[in-house]
């Protein structure tokens, strides 16, 4: 399937979950997160935070985890500069007032920022993903365009609601495939 038709069907079916449901897998996505991927005192975990109206996967319960079981470990979050077409990232706190952008994206206000060479694992939002490892997002680019500048060996996680499709049929170019992609009941990996 292309990825516009993609997109907009799932979508569809992601607007169409309820509010209790995607609680529900978005827990699940945290306990599997955490229980497949150790993490070590030092790291730097990029977080997407959730556009909770669209029925994103809610990252909170991995960003309160984060703090509590893994204090040593730094959490950096995304702020869209739409002007230059970027993400810059910050480092999430307990004194961070977050502020909604004009997407309804939750972004941090005066925190310190992070660069992306300083992150090891960033956990990626996407609308679907396939067999090979490629992601359907929003279509902006964004997150293509912080992956192209984080180290060669930062891990890249999706976040999914659901489980994959067949194939994308239309990877543009710089797209950047995920090295796993956590779902509700269990992890797929790229072989």
């Amino acid at each position: 399937m292309r990825k516009a038709e993609l997109r907009s069907l799932m979508l569809q079916q992601r607007r169409a979950l309820p509010v209790a449901e995607v609680q529900e897998r978005s827990r699940r996505i945290a306990d599997q997160f955490f229980a497949y991927f150790p993490l070590q005192p030092g790291q730097t975990v990029h977080v997407f935070l959730p556009i909770l109206k669209n029925n994103e996967v809610n990252t909170w319960p991995i960003i309160e985890r984060l703090r509590l079981e893994h204090p040593e470990v730094r959490v950096a979050v995304p702020v869209t500069d739409v002007a230059q077409n970027i993400l810059t990232h910050h480092h999430l706190t307990d004194e961070a007032v977050l502020v909604e952008n004009n997407w309804g994206i939750p972004e941090p206000q005066n925190a310190h920022i992070i660069h992306a060479h300083e992150v090891d694992v960033v956990l990626l939002p996407l609308l679907a993903f396939d067999e090979s490892g490629q992601r359907v997002g929003y279509g902006k680019g964004f997150y293509d365009r912080f992956l192209a500048d984080c180290r060669s060996d930062v891990q890249k996680i999706g976040l999914s609601l659901a489980p994959p499709v067949a194939s994308i049929d239309d990877p543009n170019p710089f797209d950047v495939p995920l090295d796993a992609v956590v779902m509700p009941d269990g992890v797929w990996e790229q072989r």
